[in-house]
């Protein structure tokens, strides 16, 4: 098992940054990898969040497998209460989707305001999740339908800018990191298999040979077709199919392992969804 190091003092700090941006909001777009449904979860973010509405995005799900993650998108769906929708950041046809999520879940908070005797106001909004699981894309195809930056809020934050990406939506153009607190070392090897983690953080070899092992088991075909191999699902058995050998004819593990998680991650061997569904049972 490849031994995944966190640094507790940016938790801790990264924790802390982001509950500031959470009191901003009145909603929270919470961005997944559809690769990994289940381990780009945030552990407690049912205590980070609170309250907060959330619409949960599975994003890259070009990269994912399609019926598993119908699945995922129905248990999150019934889970949560709230809504699930997969995206792409090839595609801009989830923008409207992902807009009038975010206009549906604000109304009760608007009209509150407005039960009060004040204006109504557009809904503000964050987007948050783990690193590297497409937070910036989604900001910025957001920003791109809007594009009028509307400043700072009195009585919000100096610090802070915000997008106009819709008469009833003012996006926070920061995204919120939630921080790599992950005590599960599977979950944790999953995350840096998908990219999410620093590469100071674990070894290629060890990351690469972990998702052949679980590519193995749940897609071997895909893997044996792609890499031209026969039974022998192993970093040895790639390296040797592209004659990638180094001194005394032994395998480049260094080399093969690198360039196994780079075709994992740009989606080349197939679309895949790490995470076991087992969830029918609870």
């Amino acid at each position: 098992m490849a031994h995944i190091h966190w640094y507790p003092g940016h938790i801790a700090k990264a924790e802390k940054k982001l509950k500031e941006l959470i009191n901003l909001v009145d909603v929270v777009i919470e961005v997944l990898d559809a690769r990994i449904p289940e381990s780009s979860v945030y552990p407690d973010i049912k205590k980070l969040l609170g309250e907060k509405p959330r619409l949960i995005v599975l994003n890259k799900a070009d990269l994912a497998e399609e019926a598993a993650l119908l699945k995922w998108i129905k248990f999150y769906q019934e889970q949560t209460g709230f809504p699930v929708i997969a995206s792409s950041a090839s595609k801009n046809t989830d923008i409207s989707t992902i807009v009038n999520k975010v206009i549906e879940l604000a109304k009760p908070k608007i009209d509150k305001l407005v039960a009060k005797g004040l204006l109504p106001r557009p809904a503000r909004v964050v987007v948050v999740g783990m690193p590297n699981v497409g937070k910036s894309s989604i900001i910025n195809k957001l920003i791109r339908k809007g594009k009028t930056k509307v400043g700072a809020k009195a009585g919000v934050t100096r610090q802070q800018q915000w997008v106009r990406v819709n008469p009833k939506i003012d996006l926070l153009d920061t995204p919120g990191i939630i921080p790599l607190k992950q005590e599960d070392q599977i979950k944790a090897a999953k995350l840096a298999m998908v990219n999410s983690v620093s590469e100071n953080a674990y070894e290629n070899e060890e990351v690469a040979r972990e998702l052949l092992d679980i590519l193995a088991q749940k897609y071997p075909e895909n893997v044996k077709s792609y890499y031209n191999l026969s039974d022998d699902i192993s970093v040895e058995a790639v390296a040797k199919s592209r004659n990638w050998i180094v001194k005394n004819s032994e395998p480049d593990i260094v080399r093969t392992s690198v360039m196994i998680l780079t075709d994992f991650r740009d989606g080349r061997i197939g679309r895949f969804i790490l995470d076991d569904f087992d969830k029918e049972a609870e």
